[in-house]
């Protein structure tokens, strides 16, 4: 029965650290994907402004 626990406790402490790596990542996705976001709409804003310079 001592073997059967052991596996038990390897696969859930597999498990928290596999959701751990998994939320940390998704936090950092989400962080750079807001960034490259909001520089995308800053570098468009500049973009539409030197058109209207032109005119």
């Amino acid at each position: 029965m001592d073997m059967n626990y052991l596996w038990i406790v390897l696969a859930v402490v597999a498990a928290i650290i596999l959701i751990g790596w998994l939320i940390r990542r998704n936090i950092r996705d989400r962080k750079k994907f807001e960034r490259d976001f909001l520089q995308s709409d800053i570098q468009s804003e500049k973009h539409k402004d030197q058109e209207n310079d032109g005119v």
